[in-house]
C-alpha cells in the first residue's frame, strides 16, 4: 500500500497500573489498573458541549484536540474519522437501564440513550469540526484501534478523503471490572491474566504542516479458527499469516523488521500464541519485543496507545511490525516505517 503520514499525536494516558479507588473492589479477585487521573475534560470541551458528552466521548475528543494542535492545521471538510474502542460507554448504558428501570421508559433521560451507543465519540469528533468524510466506529476487541487505522489508511489510499483522524477509547468502570474478575481474566501482577486501562489517542493522518512521525506502510488481518468467542487459540499459523500479510503490504521483508510492538497483555495463552508464530516466521533472527500493556494495561485506547507508542518508537527503528490478537480469534498487525 502507499505509505499513509501521521503528523498529529494526542494522547490522554492512564497512570501506571496501581490499587483502584474509583469503585469498591473488595468482593472481588483483582484490584488493581492503569486508570487516567487528574483529567480535566473542561482544559479541552466547552461547558455545554461537555454536558451532552458522556465520559467516554470526553477523552476522544480531548485527545483529537491534541492531535490537530500538534499537526499544526485544522482538519478540512473532507476528513473521514476512524475510531476503535473495545467495549464503548459501557458506564453510559448502566446509567441509562438504572434510570429506565427506577422511572420507565417515558422519563429515562433520552440523552443517556444516545449516549450510551459506541460510535458516539467519532460523532462527536466530526461534530465539533464539520468533518464530512467517513465516519466509523469499529470494535474488535483488542484490536479495534489497528482495525480503525487499517480502515482509515485504505480510504485514504484510494483518495476518498483528504485526511483522517484515527484513534481508540476506553473507559474502565466498575460493571466492566467485575464481569472480567468474575470470568477470571484479570490479574493484578499482569502474570495469568490482564490488568484492564483505559484512556484515548487520537492521530492525524494525511495532512498536516508539520514533517510526519512515520508512516503506516502496511496491514495484515486474518481469524484463528481455532478461538472461542471469549478466549484465543491455539493456531499461531493465522498469526503467522497476518504478520506476513502486513510485511508483504509494506513491500519490505521479515528481514526488514528491526521491533516488534507485541500484542502480549498477561495471558498466558495469548502470550504463547503469539511467541509461536514470532518464532515461526522470523526463527534466531527475533527482532527486539518491546511491551506496552504492562504499563498502558490492556483495552487502553483500544490499543491505540500500542500504535502510539510504535510510531514513536520509528526513531529508533526503521520498520517496527504492531501485533494485536483479540480474544475471539480476530487478529490485526501493522508495519510503522519511519
Amino acid at each position: 500500500m502507499n505509505r499513509v503520514p501521521i503528523t498529529g499525536i494526542g494522547v490522554i494516558a492512564p497512570a501506571p497500573i496501581a490499587e483502584i479507588d474509583r469503585f469498591d473492589t473488595s468482593g472481588l479477585s483483582a484490584h488493581t489498573a492503569a486508570l487516567v487521573r487528574d483529567f480535566k475534560p473542561k482544559d479541552f470541551i466547552a461547558p455545554m458541549k461537555m454536558r451532552r458528552m458522556n465520559a467516554l466521548s470526553r477523552l476522544a475528543m480531548a485527545a483529537a484536540k491534541l492531535a490537530i494542535e500538534d499537526c499544526g492545521a485544522p482538519p478540512g471538510p473532507n476528513t473521514g474519522v476512524a475510531i476503535g474502542t473495545t467495549f464503548g460507554p459501557v458506564q453510559t448504558s448502566v446509567d441509562y437501564m438504572q434510570e429506565y428501570v427506577a422511572k420507565g421508559a417515558a422519563l429515562a433521560p433520552p440523552q443517556l440513550f444516545a449516549e450510551s451507543v459506541a460510535n458516539a465519540p467519532g460523532s462527536h469528533i466530526a461534530i465539533e469540526y464539520g468533518l464530512r468524510g467517513f465516519n466509523v466506529t469499529i470494535t474488535q476487541r483488542e484490536s479495534s484501534a489497528l482495525a480503525a487505522a487499517m480502515y482509515a489508511s485504505s480510504q485514504l489510499v484510494k483518495g476518498t478523503v483528504d485526511a483522517a483522524l484515527i484513534g481508540g477509547v476506553e473507559e474502565a468502570n466498575e460493571m466492566l471490572f467485575s464481569v472480567l474478575d468474575r470470568l477470571g481474566a484479570l490479574d493484578d501482577k499482569c502474570e495469568n491474566g490482564i490488568v484492564i486501562g483505559e484512556g484515548a489517542a487520537v492521530l492525524v493522518a494525511g495532512a498536516g504542516t508539520r514533517k510526519p512521525y512515520a508512516y503506516l506502510s502496511g496491514f495484515g488481518i486474518a481469524r484463528d479458527t481455532t478461538a472461542t468467542i471469549s478466549d484465543w487459540g491455539t493456531g499461531h499459523e493465522s498469526v503467522v499469516a497476518a504478520m506476513k500479510a502486513a510485511i508483504d503490504d509494506a513491500e519490505i521483508t521479515p528481514a526488514d523488521i528491526d521491533a516488534i510492538y507485541v500484542s502480549a497483555n498477561g495471558s498466558r495463552r495469548a502470550d504463547a500464541l503469539e511467541s509461536r508464530a514470532i518464532e515461526a516466521l522470523f526463527g534466531a533472527r527475533t527482532p527486539k519485543l518491546i511491551a506496552t500493556k504492562n504499563v498502558f494495561g490492556e483495552y487502553a485506547a483500544g490499543g491505540a496507545l500500542q500504535l502510539v507508542e510504535a510510531i514513536r518508537g520509528v526513531e529508533n527503528h526503521r520498520n517496527v511490525l504492531v501485533n494485536s490478537l483479540s480474544a475471539g480469534g480476530g487478529i490485526v498487525c501493522a508495519v510503522v516505517s519511519a
